[in-house]
């Protein structure tokens, strides 16, 4: 092998790592033995600048590539305008790197596993139990669940007519979310037989209730939606669920808590401002976002 191409060699792995690093373009892995790390706060300061991550599960809306390839959403940018809060409030480089991981489980406990500068950013609801394990952000949205089936079913009555209303049809959710539990709270109280089936993404689940073969909780947002861009969905106000509030979360004792919460509550609330407004507007739509709103 000739000297050119032992330098090829050479160069090629380092090109790959330097590709792996931007941070506009590529997801990737941060740590050699499976735990997410960024900088503490308290490290950024002493620095004058560090590095944090964001993990994030694709999400349309929230979390998503747009049509040139771009990583964007309402969350995502969210977390752009605390990067640039952050630097313009406390004169500090910040650099935020984006991780997808698809398995919404495998992402809550990878945040829960993290250390230092590590945020998720994956529709979390906010319960007491999970503030045992997660520390949150405050909340940048009010969600209400909804049971949803297809369109050519009759309005649920009553709850205690889920099992001959759905007769036939299987639940469809989420594995380890609240959406799940909600349907084993509909199986142990009112529909023993019921087969909950677990999907991999929301789209799955709307393709799933679209084609008259499941019926599901998803979050509200996702229904109005799935709604307005035509799939043939329909709800039942009976089931519904509402009051739920999402966070960005956090390690539990992480010292970037009170900045985030600063962050939030600057300038009259940030879920206050026209900025907020907008992103809502641009990434969900109009009508999503007066729903919302």
């Amino acid at each position: 092998m000739n000297v050119y191409n032992l330098r090829l060699l050479y160069l090629i792995p380092i090109a790959v790592l330097l590709m792996a690093c931007d941070q506009t373009g590529s997801d990737y892995y941060t740590s050699d033995d499976g735990i997410d790390r960024g900088d503490s706060w308290s490290a950024v300061q002493a620095e004058d600048g560090g590095r944090v991550e964001v993990l994030y599960v694709p999400a349309g809306g929230w979390a998503y590539r747009d049509e040139k390839g771009e990583l964007t959403g309402v969350t995502v940018e969210i977390m752009r305008d605390f990067k640039r809060w952050v630097s313009r409030e406390h004169g500090v480089s910040l650099e935020m790197l984006f991780v997808t991981e698809t398995d919404w489980r495998q992402f809550y406990q990878r945040v829960v596993d993290a250390e230092g500068g590590v945020f998720g950013i994956g529709n979390v609801t906010i319960t007491e139990g999970r503030r045992e394990e997660l520390a949150f952000s405050p909340p940048y949205l009010t969600n209400i669940a909804v049971l949803i089936s297809h369109e050519s079913m009759p309005e649920l009555p009553a709850m205690n007519a889920v099992a001959d209303h759905f007769s036939g049809l299987s639940a469809l959710a989420f594995d380890g979310t609240l959406h799940e539990e909600r349907l084993k709270v509909i199986q142990a109280e009112h529909a023993p037989d019921l087969n909950i089936d677990k999907a991999e993404s929301n789209d799955e689940i709307i393709a799933g209730v679209s084609a008259g073969d499941y019926f599901a909780y998803i979050d509200a947002y996702n229904y109005w939606r799935a709604k307005s861009q035509g799939s043939p969905l329909k709800r039942h106000p009976v089931a519904d669920d509402p009051g739920e509030e999402f966070g960005v979360i956090m390690p539990l004792g992480s010292d970037w808590g009170p900045l985030v919460e600063d962050f939030f509550r600057a300038d009259g609330g940030y879920t206050n401002s026209e900025r907020y407004r907008e992103l809502l507007r641009k990434h969900l739509g109009e009508e999503v976002a007066e729903v919302l709103l």
